[in-house]
């Protein structure tokens, strides 16, 4: 079975715990100084908080999955979705050991989809997740033949 997965970056995460709780009508399972995720079952979804300095709002979509033979079906739904996917593999982050990779919708929203593996003492560096979003920020979605100024405003990442 899947979950979908959604990582919303925050200002004031007490706050944010405050209202997701509410909202959710249950705490947070993972609850730390810069992070908190709901494990939900109605809806099945792993949504997740933290002030890791991005920009408050969206900050990711995923899907997560529960087993190898699920992570393998999604990932050939990844390369059959677009170009572009990055296999970050075997990484530490969110306070979860996991193994994943990243691709960009045609919006420019990330999406991961990933095996949690087990659980980590520390967020994580970040910079295995670094690495892939900004290769794929790197690609842009606009023809070649576009104007220059159409070709530096408008990438996928920004």
């Amino acid at each position: 079975m899947k979950r979908m997965h959604v990582h919303v970056a925050v200002k004031d995460l007490q706050q944010s715990i405050g209202f997701y709780s509410a909202l959710f009508a249950a705490p947070p399972a993972v609850a730390k100084a810069d992070y908190a995720k709901w494990m939900l079952d109605d809806p099945r979804v792993n949504f997740a908080i933290s002030t890791r300095g991005r920009e408050p709002g969206l900050d990711h979509l995923g899907i997560q999955v529960e087993n190898k033979d699920d992570l393998n079906e999604v990932y050939a739904r990844l390369h059959h979705a677009g170009t572009g996917v990055i296999e970050q593999g075997q990484t530490n982050c969110c306070y979860a050991k996991s193994e994943k990779s990243w691709i960009d919708d045609p919006a420019g929203i990330a999406w991961e989809t990933f095996l949690t593996t087990g659980e980590s003492t520390d967020y994580g560096d970040g910079s295995g997740e670094r690495s892939a979003r900004i290769a794929n920020e790197a690609v842009c979605c606009v023809p070649q033949s576009a104007p220059a100024a159409a070709k530096a405003s408008a990438c996928c990442g920004t």
